[in-house]
């Protein structure tokens, strides 16, 4: 897929009801060529799609895809990442969840992402190399992710060992202070953020036990790049292993473009982490 299509995939979700993306399968019915779809649970939102590499897989990277939580986007959205991932030798496990409009919102769709994870210990994969790439809301649960076991509610099976935050939203109160999302933030913890949530927002998690790089374009206008300049610099200041390439003149999707500069630069992190 190149950029022109998938620019204009991305439009036409963005511009479709709300009420009509409450369908779960309505853009993800069918699965790419090669995926393997694998229920996680009984709900229509808790399944992926397993894609495999020739050979062996030298890792696990779980795709978690973006759009603010909200029904309206699904998991085609990491189909394209989900290839090319394949292609460089990754078992790429690209998730869908419940989201806000279909069942998700706190806890539900911390729920699943984290189910979703661990239902790869049913897999005959490399499970010592399990990385996390997202791409805005799926930045944060990706990143999220990476601290779940911390918490009572979400015994890690499979530990992540590594995090590519695309464009993530990884401050959920300047989130909301921005009004990312038109009130996403309100509309995924059912409240304005609190000191409640903390264990939901990936900067106040830091420092991480895993390194988590950041890539972000400098012209995002959907997140802006303070979210992740100050994701880094509290987790450096915490201890933590964390980085940031910045797009220079990068848009809110470029980093999910498979055919952009961007996306190779994410490849050779992945390989690096």
């Amino acid at each position: 897929m190149d950029r022109r299509t998938l620019l204009g995939v991305l439009g036409s979700l963005a511009l479709a009801p709300l009420v009509a993306g409450c369908e779960t399968r309505r853009v993800s019915s069918t699965a790419s060529p090669g995926a393997r779809t694998i229920a996680y649970g009984d709900d229509p939102a808790q399944f992926g799609e397993l894609t495999l590499p020739e050979d062996t897989p030298k890792g696990v990277v779980v795709v978690v895809h973006g759009g603010f939580w909200k029904a309206t986007y699904d998991l085609s959205l990491g189909r394209p990442l989900a290839a090319s991932l394949a292609e460089h030798g990754w078992a790429a496990w690209n998730i869908e969840y419940r989201r806000v409009g279909n069942g998700g919102g706190d806890p539900a769709t911390f729920d699943d992402v984290a189910a979703a994870i661990d239902s790869l210990s049913h897999e005959d994969l490399p499970l010592d190399r399990v990385l996390a790439v997202g791409h805005s809301a799926g930045g944060h649960l990706a990143t999220w992710a990476a601290s779940r076991g911390w918490f009572p509610q979400w015994p890690a099976k499979v530990e992540l060992t590594g995090v590519v935050s695309q464009a993530g939203v990884l401050d959920l109160r300047a989130a909301y202070d921005a009004d990312l999302g038109a009130g996403a933030v309100v509309n995924l913890l059912g409240h304005r953020p609190g000191p409640d949530d903390a264990p939901l927002d990936p900067i106040r998690q830091a420092p991480l036990d895993v390194p988590v790089h950041c890539v972000h374009g400098t012209l995002d206008d959907n997140v802006p790049l303070s979210q992740s300049q100050q994701y880094v610099a509290a987790a450096r200041a915490a201890g933590a292993t964390a980085e940031l390439t910045t797009i220079e003149g990068g848009d809110h999707f470029v980093v999910i473009d498979p055919s952009s500069d961007a996306w190779r630069q994410t490849l050779m992190i992945l390989d690096g982490l």
